[in-house]
């Protein structure tokens, strides 16, 4: 069974396909053929890419203000995928009458252009369409085809997702006082790097680890690629050439006067303002130059398939990067956009020779594939200072570990017969922390430090009992034991003045849990005879 999840409150299908390999097809298999019906309507190209641009402002309004991409975890694959949850959302909203009018797109609209302004000015409609919309390829009418889905989602949420509403006032107090009832507690943390001077690397070891661990080793599939870059800083004097200094002054004072320093994102002064629509102005100017130069380079690298001896004929130079993986530590290794590392992998997946032109943030890049590296596992002599390092970390890991499973069975023995648990670590030579007063609901633990994740500090707090010993948890780092001390009673004021807005917080996430329930039937069921319902078969098989 496939299982089709999304984020609490905002209702998305964001999870799933998180781990799901993507297809070779890079769209999920949809082109060319049938793309299936929902709900017995057969689904359109127009359809499908209306929910892609409707995803892809959806995100940007909900992760402030970044774009979709592979490096933030999305591919086309999982916004191809996604498209299909939101056009499934809205047949259902269509199923169950549900009716944006103009009227509520407009507020909609007129409240998201006031919250860009920081709730102030509002972001004027033209500059938002100028300077975020149509950099992706969006229009003013892709931005009110989202807000009228946005609606419609979030009342076909609030219909599907009823049953879970109907949390009562009582059910809801005991919810908080689980949740906001603190703890004290002492812990005795093992950490791997006290055990690190008493491990033995000898050259036998360290190749018998490194074999018995090759796989974590191997190096994936890498390319080399060579390319010519295009910097818009090359076309700056050019552009204000073509300008004029005096017409580049009225335009800024023009600009200025009609949005202000509130309509100007990012500007806290006049001066920031003006600096800002002064580089706006002279960047696009600037792309306009560098556009046709761009395209008579790649139309002249295409039509005699060699890069090098174009630009050396146009006196441009040429880079070569080092090998690198398809992967989102690539861009900062090579110090390039996260665009260019997708381009070189597109042009290996379809066996492409060139990119075409590759948008950067101040630049466009043309790329040419050198080489392909397939996967290989490096010899032990290639990273043997690694495997060194890996194997003494292990090995001082699993000291660590024995420590604390033997101190576990003696400080229990102890308290036992009597002692705290305070003077029996002490007595071992393992003074505890004092972790002050903590909740269920707490977001961090200071005095435990980096030593252990904060979950597994509360699972182990609140399911051992007040003054005994809990079972040793390992960790990452070597691991830990931890003794409550006491129960703190839930501060009655407090929870007189949070708990309505708890309650409202405790309905909607059962609320969403629901949706989320009926959405993964649904979804299970109306996109079997989908392209992504492929996708996601052939992804877990290959699990």
């Amino acid at each position: 069974m496939l299982w089709w999840t999304i984020i609490p409150i905002t209702i998305l299908s964001f999870v799933w396909y998180m781990n799901s390999a993507p297809s070779r097809g890079g769209r999920g298999g949809a082109g060319g053929g049938s793309l299936g019906t929902i709900y017995g309507h057969e689904v359109t190209p127009d359809a499908l890419e209306t929910e892609r641009r409707n995803f892809l402002l959806y995100y940007w309004f909900n992760y402030n203000g970044r774009w979709p991409s592979a490096r933030e975890g999305v591919t086309d694959t999982a916004i191809h995928r996604e498209s299909y949850i939101r056009l499934l959302i809205a047949e259902k909203a269509k199923a169950l009458g549900v009716r944006v009018t103009d009227e509520a797109v407009i507020a909609a609209g007129a409240e998201t252009l006031r919250k860009l302004g920081n709730g102030k000015q509002p972001v004027p409609m033209d500059q938002f369409v100028q300077q975020v919309l149509q950099p992706q390829g969006l229009t003013a009418k892709d931005l009110e085809n989202y807000l009228r889905s946005d609606i419609a989602v979030q009342q076909t949420m609030m219909a599907m997702g009823l049953s879970g509403a109907l949390v009562a006032p009582q059910e809801a107090a005991q919810l908080y006082d689980r949740e906001n009832q603190e703890i004290s507690a002492q812990a005795v943390f093992f950490s791997y790097s006290n055990y690190l001077a008493a491990v033995t690397s000898t050259p036998a070891a360290i190749e018998d680890f490194y074999n018995k661990n090759m796989a974590a080793y191997r190096e994936p599939d890498r390319v080399q690629v060579s390319y010519v870059v295009f910097p818009l800083s090359n076309f700056l004097a050019a552009a204000e050439l073509k300008i004029g200094k005096t017409n580049l002054d009225n335009s800024v004072e023009s600009q200025f006067r009609q949005y202000g320093v509130e309509g100007i994102r990012g500007a806290k002064t006049a001066e920031d303002a003006k600096k800002i629509i002064h580089d706006s102005i002279l960047r696009q100017e600037q792309a306009a130059l560098l556009k046709p130069v761009a395209f008579d380079f790649v139309n002249a690298v295409y039509a005699e398939t060699n890069l090098a001896a174009v630009a050396q004929r146009k006196g441009l130079a040429v880079h070569t990067t080092v090998p690198f993986a398809n992967n989102a530590a690539a861009a900062d290794v090579l110090n390039l956009p996260e665009s260019f590392v997708l381009a070189a992998f597109k042009m290996v997946a379809e066996q492409q020779s060139f990119s075409g032109l590759v948008n950067g943030t101040d630049e466009v890049y043309l790329l040419a594939l050198d080489k392909q590296i397939p996967s290989t596992v490096p010899p032990l002599e290639q990273v043997r200072r690694r495997a060194t390092d890996d194997f003494r970390a292990m090995t001082a890991q699993s000291m660590a570990r024995s420590a604390g499973m033997m101190f576990q069975s003696n400080v229990t023995a102890q308290i036992a017969a009597g002692k705290t648990f305070a003077a029996a670590a002490t007595t071992a030579g393992y003074p505890p922390v004092l972790l002050k007063p903590f909740a269920l609901n707490a977001l961090e633990i200071p005095e435990a430090g980096n030593h252990a994740e904060i979950r597994e500090l509360k699972q182990a707090a609140f399911t051992t009992p007040v003054g005994k010993v809990g079972n040793f948890i390992p960790t990452s780092e070597g691991g830990f034991i931890l003794s409550p001390q006491s129960l703190e009673p839930v501060d009655a004021k407090k929870k007189t003045t949070e708990l309505p807005q708890f309650i409202t917080q405790v309905r909607r996430a059962r609320q969403n849990q629901a949706f989320n329930e009926w959405l993964q039937l649904e979804a299970n069921r109306e996109l079997h005879d989908t392209p992504v319902y492929a996708e996601m078969t052939g992804a877990h098989s290959a699990k």
